[in-house]
């Protein structure tokens, strides 16, 4: 059964915790960036920070509201990073998760193409920039912790129930239960059906687009549809634009080639002048 994770964001109180957990399960360097010049903030996730807690500041019927929004990646259901990935470095599993491929010698089928980090909608794969031989990384969702039935490392740190993990089934109807019942709620479960539905699903009592969610993609909403179908509708023509393209070229190559043989036996059996 595939998990997932519902994140309450009217729970969240910005302790980091789950940063510090993550950091600690999957033993990541702790530094300072120039993003926020704040060891506990990084404020954006990149091949070290697999998750950041960031705060905003939002404005709802007069009042003043700060907000902290836990990111990671999202784990889509159908990931743009794998399809757009030309040696298949990532896979998703069957538990949900969106990982490289199981064994640790499997990383070298990254190329450091960056392709991945092109396609996802969420800006997630981040590059190891300052190494020699850099691979792409983000969240695995714990996947080792995952497959012996544990809950992700960031979860067991959590001390305000602001995640709750369990099947997908279950997170959703979860979700849809808190906001049924809460009227504070925003009535829209944010990663149920955004860009075809993913692991990770957000509850919140303020708009998703005034804390940092994308909700808008060249002035329209965002796309239920995932990225990789997106992508099929235009790449199904390809055989098509091919092979018609070059039977269009094959049918003038001929037609020119005929012309010229017309033109050359004209002028050679053309009648000649008595007088030149």
């Amino acid at each position: 059964m595939s998990k997932g994770v519902l994140v309450d964001i009217t729970r969240c109180i910005g302790c980091r915790s789950c940063m510090v957990a993550c950091k600690s399960w999957n033993d990541l360097p702790a530094k300072k960036t120039t993003f926020s010049n704040t060891w506990d903030s990084p404020g954006k996730i990149n091949s070290d920070n697999w998750t950041v807690v960031n705060y905003y500041i939002s404005e709802q019927d007069g009042q003043t509201s700060w907000r902290f929004v836990k990111k990671q990646c999202m784990h889509c259901n159908e990931p743009a990073c794998e399809s757009a990935c030309f040696t298949h470095a990532f896979v998703k599993t069957k538990e949900g998760a969106v990982i490289y491929k199981p064994t640790e010698v499997d990383k070298d089928y990254c190329v450091g193409c960056r392709y991945c980090m092109i396609a996802c909608p969420f800006g997630v794969p981040s590059f190891q920039w300052e190494k020699s031989f850099p691979y792409v990384q983000k969240c695995r969702f714990c996947y080792d912790r995952m497959k012996d039935d544990l809950k992700p490392a960031c979860v067991t740190a959590c001390p305000t129930g602001t995640l709750f993990y369990g099947d997908k089934e279950e997170i959703l109807a979860e979700a849809w239960d808190r906001v049924d019942k809460d009227p504070r709620y925003i009535k829209h479960v944010y990663g149920e059906k955004e860009y075809g539905g993913t692991s990770w699903v957000y509850i919140s009592d303020v708009p998703f687009e005034q804390i940092g969610f994308r909700t808008e993609a060249y002035g329209k909403p965002v796309t239920n549809r995932s990225i990789p179908s997106l992508t099929w509708d235009v790449l199904k023509w390809t055989p098509v634009i091919f092979f018609g393209w070059g039977a269009i070229l094959t049918a003038m190559r001929a037609y020119t080639k005929r012309r010229a043989q017309v033109h050359d036996e004209s002028e050679l059996y053309a009648p000649v002048d008595p007088k030149e």
